[in-house]
């Protein structure tokens, strides 16, 4: 907490809207560096589209993922307080180069089934393209970062046409 308190005074200091920490390996897998740091809440959303769509043809899954403004996050090795990455009046900035995990559920079914990971794009979005089978729901997982928590979009498809 002390280290971020005093990058975040020496960013002030300079004027400066971000901070890059060049920490050693060791200092950034240390579990112990800032406990009481819960991470900045996050918030992925996942759309599958065509609404309704035609059995066998491509599905496109698509979202984006950001973190709330008014939260200290740590992206990396930057270090990001409240609102000196956002602009004004912004409550959510998109997260880059992170990993989505891309899950589905077939309509009745229990059982979640793997399809992809991707990762955002450098402005925070991601896409993915797959065959429509069945109806059931698509879900994107973000599994949470040092200082980001974990986060889960779903939407429900309904997919038509014959079984072939």
């Amino acid at each position: 907490m002390m280290r971020r308190l005093a990058a975040g005074l020496a960013a002030a200091a300079l004027g400066a809207t971000m901070v890059a920490t060049a920490a050693s390996p060791a200092l950034a897998d240390d579990p112990g560096l800032d406990p009481d740091v819960a991470g900045g809440r996050t918030s992925l959303h996942l759309d599958a589209s065509p609404e309704p769509a035609w059995r066998g043809k491509p599905i496109t899954l698509s979202g984006k993922l950001s973190v709330q403004c008014d939260a200290d996050y740590i992206s990396g090795l930057v270090s990001v307080h409240h609102a000196d990455t956002c602009k004004k009046q912004e409550r959510w900035h998109r997260l880059a180069w992170k990993r989505v995990v891309i899950l589905f559920q077939p309509a009745g079914s229990g059982k979640w089934e793997y399809v992809d990971t991707v990762r955002t794009s450098g402005k925070g979005y991601f896409s993915t393209k797959v065959p429509a089978r069945t109806s059931g729901t698509w879900r994107a997982v973000f599994e949470g970062a040092r200082w980001l928590s974990p986060s889960e979009g779903t939407d429900w498809l309904k997919v038509i046409g014959h079984r072939r």
